[in-house]
């Protein structure tokens, strides 16, 4: 479900799973590992990136409601451990952000350095609108990308593109043509710089995020409860039933 390639002296991470790349259990530990794997070896720079016409649409909703509590008790975490294992990789990170960025595709994408989108990709952590509390993770790392707009993004729960986009932080840089091209140029250029220097300032800049995800944990417990609960499931499949009507 994670296709690995080699630009240059950059690994550019492929989400390939289904037509939307859909985050479940399974994708989220491949890509954990994926990462954690990436990093041990000491490869340098990376490019994240989804199949298709879509970048991630965000957590299976579908699986959400067959598996109910036992399977988004393994859920909650499994999403915390991708968000975090991508937050904090020590190398430069670029999302070449393709296609829909939705929910915890947008927080995928935020945990990047630098973020760059297609025109017509629409980008939005929607959890709300869905009826879903974010784990700490995800807020955290949305909070970090998006700066004076978190609020505005994580409370509204609205989709931006191009230019909007890049106002609310949700990404740094429009590119018509050759989107993922522009991002390995862009993680070739962050590559060139001294790896101790880069991760050292990286680990500087994102340690108090990391540190508050680190204290979460009666956070993320009450997320996992909500998520688990049947009224949450209802809203779920009131959500899905709304996006088939469309």
């Amino acid at each position: 479900m994670i296709e690995i390639q080699t630009a240059g002296t950059v690994r550019v991470l492929g989400l390939s799973s289904g037509r939307v790349n859909a985050l479940d259990v399974e994708l989220l530990d491949e890509l954990t590992a994926a990462i954690r794997e990436l990093q041990d070896s000491g490869a340098g720079a990376l490019v994240v990136t989804g199949a298709g016409r879509v970048f991630c649409a965000g957590v299976d909703l579908s699986r959400v409601l067959e598996g109910g509590a036992d399977y988004t008790d393994r859920l909650i975490p499994a999403l915390s451990d991708a968000f975090v294992a991508l937050f904090a990789y020590p190398g430069p990170t670029v999302a070449a952000i393709n296609g829909a960025a939705i929910a915890g595709g947008c927080v995928l994408a935020c945990a990047c350095d630098r973020r760059l989108i297609g025109p017509d990709a629409q980008i939005g952590a929607s959890e709300v609108r869905v009826g879903v509390p974010f784990p700490a993770a995800a807020l955290e790392v949305v909070r970090h990308a998006c700066g004076d707009h978190a609020e505005e993004v994580l409370l509204g729960g609205g989709l931006y593109r191009g230019a909007d986009a890049v106002t609310s932080g949700l990404a740094h840089r429009v590119v018509a043509d050759d989107l993922v091209g522009a991002a390995v140029e862009q993680a070739s250029d962050l590559g060139e710089i001294s790896a101790d220097a880069y991760r050292h300032t990286k680990a500087q800049l994102r340690a108090p995020v990391l540190a508050r995800i680190g204290e979460a944990g009666a956070v993320d417990g009450e997320v996992r409860q909500l998520w688990g609960a049947e009224q949450t499931r209802q809203r779920i499949a009131d959500s899905l039933e709304r996006l088939r009507r469309r």
